[in-house]
């Protein structure tokens, strides 16, 4: 199983990180470990060696079936579900891997960084890139996005990985987050919302 993500693929989620509203000139790509994934409702383990990392909340699509080179065109054949998801991102380690140009595997893809929601099938909804979701910690949203402003759509986003990696069933691809990203605590209580269906709940401990 692979894990993708998606950086930079909303516009008010660039000026908040970087004081601009741009589009990335093609979509930004990384990876995260197998061992990032963290699902069933567990709870996250905040890592000592970060003074801030930081939630942000995703759309997640699910490959259904193995592809390569796949056109747009029939990129919506490639995943059959979705569910939110949290790319936790140790965020001083980000700023100094981005200061420095380096990889972002460690500021990304550590133990449990990737949490994934339950999965919904796409035929439940009419739209998957009309999607409208959230995050509330603690009671209180603090995050809204609608997959309409990704600046990169979903099927796009499968056609452009899919040249350089093959697409097997069980892969996840997090399609990028929105404005609103922020700091976890110890003893939060994070829920993911799908439209109206909860599909994320856990602690931080």
């Amino acid at each position: 199983m692979k894990i993708f993500a998606v950086g930079m693929n909303y516009i008010q989620h660039n000026k908040e990180l970087d004081g601009a509203l741009y589009k990335p000139e093609s979509p930004v790509i990384f990876t995260k470990a197998d061992s990032a994934l963290l699902k069933d409702h567990k709870p996250f383990f905040i890592p000592d060696w970060s003074e801030q990392v930081d939630y942000e909340t995703e759309l997640v699509v699910r490959i259904s079936r193995l592809g390569k080179s796949i056109p747009e065109r029939f990129a919506h054949r490639y995943y059959d579900a979705v569910t939110v998801g949290i790319d936790f991102t140790a965020r001083d380690w980000q700023r100094e891997a981005r200061k420095q140009g380096h990889p972002w595997e460690i500021c990304k893809g550590f133990d449990g960084s990737a949490v994934i929601g339950d999965w919904v099938p796409k035929e439940k909804f009419l739209d998957v890139q009309a999607l409208h979701f959230h995050l509330d910690i603690n009671g209180k949203t603090v995050q809204e996005g609608c997959a309409s402003d990704m600046l990169y759509k979903i099927d796009e986003l499968i056609a452009y990985i899919s040249q350089f990696f093959t697409l097997k069933t069980g892969d996840l691809l997090y399609t990028g987050t929105p404005v609103g990203v922020g700091p976890v605590r110890i003893d939060d209580h994070l829920e993911g919302w799908l439209e109206e269906r909860k599909v994320l709940e856990f602690n931080c401990k």
